[in-house]
This record gives structure tokens, C-alpha cells and sequence, in this order.
């Protein structure tokens, strides 16, 4: 795995995705990238903070808005292991990030049901990183839940 490549940080999101289920969320984890440098972090905490917006991809947006001190994330590249719901789709076209790379797609929930659009026009999408090991995550988390 290249340094610095999509693989690379989707491999640090994947991470925060085993933390989440560790902890006994649903295993979806986020870094947001500036720079080549993390810049925030987050795995979901709904059931933890008791909060429905408690995604990891707002946990990040948030971290990288507070590290800046802006937010906009113009320069920013959010990496995350599932396809971001509308919520979440809203928040990340109000911040603006370069782009979002996303592994597992989300059929049930994830925007893209709903079109491109929902993302800020200069936002560039890329789907499929590590998409294998995230779903993977997710099966086996929700398996646990049934048995």
C-alpha cells in the first residue's frame, strides 16, 4: 500500500470503523485529509453519545473545521469506509471538501440513490477504495447482532 494514497488513508478509516464496532456502533469510520495530513477523525457514536447525528463523517467534519478554524474544507479530501447517507451528503455539501472517497456502497441509505447532485458541484467523488474490507466490517459486525 502506497503512502499517501486513497488505500492508505481508507486503511486509517477502516481502523476507526473497527473501533466503532469495538465499541459496539456500526462499524463506519472517517478521516478527513489536508495536505497529506489527517486532520480529523471519527467512527460512529449514536449509540455512545445517544445522538442520531452522531456519524463519523460529522465527528470528522467537525475535527477538520476546528483544526482550521474554517468551514469550508476546500482543500480537504474526506476518506470513509461507507457511502455517506443524505444527512451526511448535506453537511459534506455545505463544507465543500475537493473530494470524497468512499469504500462500501450503501444501497439501503447511501445519497447516491438520490444523484451526484447532493454533493457541492466541485466535489469530486471516487467510490470503491477498500471497498471489500469495509463491507466485510459490516456484514460480520451486523452477524454478531443476529446470533
Amino acid at each position: 500500500m502506497r503512502l499517501f494514497s486513497d488505500e492508505y488513508y481508507m486503511a486509517q478509516a477502516l481502523e476507526l470503523a473497527q473501533q466503532a464496532a469495538g465499541a459496539g456502533e456500526i462499524p463506519v469510520g472517517a478521516v478527513v485529509v489536508c495536505q497529506q495530513r489527517i486532520i480529523g477523525k471519527g467512527y460512529n457514536q449514536t449509540e455512545r453519545l445517544n445522538d442520531v447525528t452522531a456519524h463519523a463523517e460529522i465527528i470528522a467534519l467537525t475535527a477538520a473545521s476546528e483544526y482550521l478554524g474554517a468551514k469550508y474544507l476546500h482543500h480537504c479530501t474526506l476518506y470513509v469506509t461507507l457511502e455517506p447517507c443524505v444527512m451526511c451528503a448535506g453537511a459534506l455539501f455545505w463544507a465543500q471538501p475537493a473530494a470524497v472517497v468512499f469504500g462500501a456502497k450503501d444501497e439501503k441509505r447511501g445519497f447516491s440513490r438520490f444523484g451526484k447532485e447532493l454533493l457541492h458541484p466541485k466535489t469530486q467523488l471516487r467510490t470503491g477504495v477498500l471497498a471489500d474490507e469495509a463491507q466485510d466490517l459490516l456484514l460480520t459486525f451486523f452477524r454478531r447482532l443476529r446470533t
